[in-house]
C-alpha cells in the first residue's frame, strides 16, 4: 500500500509504501498536550516504508529515547520515533485519507481524561502497546 499525507499547512508532505503494522487510540499526556487533543490516533509502519516527500520537520526530543516531529510552521503533529526501534507512528489524521485506517486498540488507558468516554469494543491496555 502506498499512503500519503502531510500537516496542515502543506509545508510538510511525506509517503509510506509499506504495510500497517497496527492502529492504535493513544490518552497518554504527552500526546493529549501535544495535539491539543484528548486522544491520538496512531498508525505504525515499517521505518524503512516511510519517508518525507516536501519539508523538514521539526524534531522534539519527548524523551531519553523517543522524539516527536511536527511542521514548524503550522505545528502539525506528524511522527513519533523511539530511538533504535525499526518502526514509526504516524498520525492518523495526518493521512490524506485518514478514513483508510482504523485504530485497532487503546493504549496508556490509565491516563484517560475521566470525563472523555469511548464507547467501542476495542481492547484497552493499561499503559503502552499490547506487548509491553
Amino acid at each position: 500500500m502506498v499512503y500519503k499525507g502531510g500537516c496542515a499547512c502543506g509545508d510538510i508532505r511525506y509517503e509510506v509504501q509499506g504495510e500497517v503494522i497496527d492502529a492504535s487510540y493513544c490518552h497518554c499526556s504527552v500526546c493529549r498536550r501535544v495535539a491539543g487533543a484528548p486522544v491520538v490516533a496512531w498508525v505504525t509502519f515499517p521505518l524503512a516504508a516511510f519517508r518525507y516527500l516536501r519539508g523538514t520537520p521539526a524534531v522534539w526530543q519527548s524523551s531519553e529515547k523517543a522524539g516527536r516531529e511536527h511542521c514548524p510552521r503550522c505545528g502539525s503533529a506528524l511522527v513519533f520515533r523511539v530511538t533504535d526501534e525499526d518502526s514509526v507512528d504516524v498520525t492518523i489524521a495526518s493521512l490524506d485519507q485518514p478514513e483508510s485506517i482504523r485504530p485497532e486498540f487503546h493504549i496508556w488507558v490509565e491516563n484517560r481524561l475521566p470525563w472523555f468516554e469511548t464507547t467501542d469494543s476495542l481492547p484497552r491496555h493499561w499503559r503502552g502497546e499490547p506487548s509491553d
